[in-house]
């Protein structure tokens, strides 16, 4: 009988990865749907501050402290331009081009860059089984894209978007140390901080139509904003309490493949063999590197 509270503990943890991947991954053509009404920019950035917002109440309420230690505003910075407006902009612009398929697969390679830029910032050579995901990871993309030759100039920019958002993350998973900050308060920050240059930037060179988004568009506006940056962000830091970083790692892996599958049956995007390899090939290369890390 005393085992029974870890099996408990270990079994939320569980399910609060199942709802965090779940709710990341739904995410892909909510947002792809959504670019049919609004542009990338102000579409992210909105839902990006109101999250900030809503997050900040929430570290409020738990107590955590909303004031920014002296010397951390240059961090701050750094951390949101990497870990905000590089993965959720440079990801929902490149949506525009890509399928949400396609491009959660190309955005969720992150862990393989970030082996490999770990070699020349931190001095970490990668191993023989991270080389070894790196090639699964790359046979993969090419896979998905009917083999690296059928990917059209149509297509470019928004593998291009994709990769450096994964790059660019990754990076930031290396060089930004976590600022001095309460969990709640610190993804706040660096959500207000990462989006509000997103609306001002989606405002001046986007134009949106404000009378443009539908009853869907609102939905998903508030389901974008409530879940995957609001809801997923307290059942992730609910799961790393409860279990290994390394379970939590891996469990991350069922984000592309819901996202495949969801934008599949909510876009009739295409999902047949080629695109099972692919993600049976990048989820295999992940895999492979992040139980490495």
């Amino acid at each position: 009988m005393k085992f029974m509270p870890l099996a408990s503990t270990r079994l939320v943890g569980l399910v609060c990865l199942l709802v965090t991947s779940a709710g990341w991954g739904i995410n892909w053509p909510a947002m792809k749907l959504l670019l049919r009404e609004w542009p990338p920019l102000f579409a992210r950035g909105v839902a990006g501050v109101a999250a900030g917002v809503i997050l900040a109440g929430v570290a409020w309420r738990l107590g955590e402290s909303l004031a920014l230690p002296r010397g951390t505003a240059h961090r701050l910075v750094v951390a949101s331009f990497l870990n905000v407006f590089a993965w959720m902009g440079f990801t929902t612009l490149s949506l525009t081009w890509l399928t949400a398929g396609q491009g959660a697969l190309l955005v969720y390679t992150m862990p393989t860059w970030a082996m490999l830029l770990a070699w020349p910032v931190r001095g970490r050579r990668p191993s023989p089984r991270g080389i070894a995901g790196l090639a699964l990871c790359i046979a993969g993309i090419l896979t998905l894209f009917a083999g690296g030759f059928a990917l059209g100039a149509d297509r470019w920019p928004g593998v291009l978007f994709a990769l450096a958002a994964a790059i660019l993350f990754a990076l930031g998973t290396i060089v930004v140390e976590p600022l001095p900050l309460a969990p709640f308060a610190s993804v706040a920050w660096q959500l207000l901080v990462g989006c509000v240059p997103m609306v001002v930037l989606g405002l001046a060179l986007e134009h949106p139509r404000f009378d443009a988004l539908s009853t869907r568009g609102v939905v998903l506006m508030v389901y974008m904003t409530i879940v995957p940056m609001g809801v997923c962000y307290l059942t992730w830091f609910a799961a790393l309490r409860r279990l290994p970083a390394e379970i939590a790692a891996m469990a991350t892996l069922l984000t592309p493949v819901i996202g495949v599958v969801a934008a599949a049956l909510a876009l009739g995007e295409p999902f047949g063999m080629r695109q099972v390899a692919a993600l049976v090939l990048v989820i295999g290369g992940l895999a492979l590197v992040l139980r490495k890390r």
